[in-house]
């Protein structure tokens, strides 16, 4: 048996079902630990629902790439790291960190993780969740007014002008990148089967 620590990257749209399928995979296989890109956000305390759209969340730079390679980096050299927190209604990065121990199976999600190369290059499985556009707006639409405090018009604002361009130029192309695509996320369980059964056998 290896100690070697695999990571595992899912990339997709905003609202794909990248979620759903960690938690699908947290009901096949007991041993990961999961890093989700959005905690890397940068923070843009002066934003509101009046002025979503002077941060841009769906831009490169709105993540502290640097701490997250070298929090990966970490991990797979069997590091324990300080993970930080995200407060998505105040949009900063929140006082309190999370203590996040090496496992052998590490699960990296975000909607960018596939687009710094050095970060692809860490990972030994790519996933990308590929969800119709209509389907993904709803689903964040939901999220955003029910999880984050935002008003219907700041969503389909931001979404519109921000986030839609945003996918095509930054997300949507490292899809050729990945390794395997997943039509309908979460709800593919063919698709979480392979999968779950990937991890399962690093594991034993």
């Amino acid at each position: 048996m290896s100690d070697e620590v695999r990571l595992i990257g899912i990339s997709g749209g905003s609202g794909s079902g990248k979620t759903t399928i960690i938690k699908r995979i947290a009901e096949r296989v007991s041993d990961f630990v999961f890093i989700p890109q959005d905690n890397y956000y940068k923070s843009a305390e002066n934003i509101t629902n009046m002025n979503i759209t002077d941060f841009n969340f769906d831009h490169p730079d709105a993540f502290d790439t640097k701490l997250l390679l070298d929090h990966l980096k970490d991990l797979k050299a069997g590091k324990p790291i300080e993970m930080p927190t995200y407060d998505f209604v105040h949009h900063r990065r929140a006082v309190e960190t999370t203590i996040v121990e090496p496992h052998r199976i590490v699960l990296l999600e975000g909607i960018m993780v596939f687009f710094e190369q050095a970060i692809r290059d860490l990972m030994d499985l790519k996933i990308y969740v590929d969800t119709p556009d209509d389907i993904r707006f709803i689903r964040r639409l939901e999220r955003d007014v029910t999880e984050r405090g935002r008003t219907m018009e700041s969503v389909i604002k931001q979404y519109l002008e921000i986030v839609r361009p945003g996918h095509y130029m930054f997300i949507e192309p490292t899809k050729e990148f990945a390794d395997i695509i997943i039509p309908e996320g979460g709800y593919n369980t063919n698709a979480l089967r392979v999968l779950a059964s990937f991890m399962n056998d690093i594991l034993i």
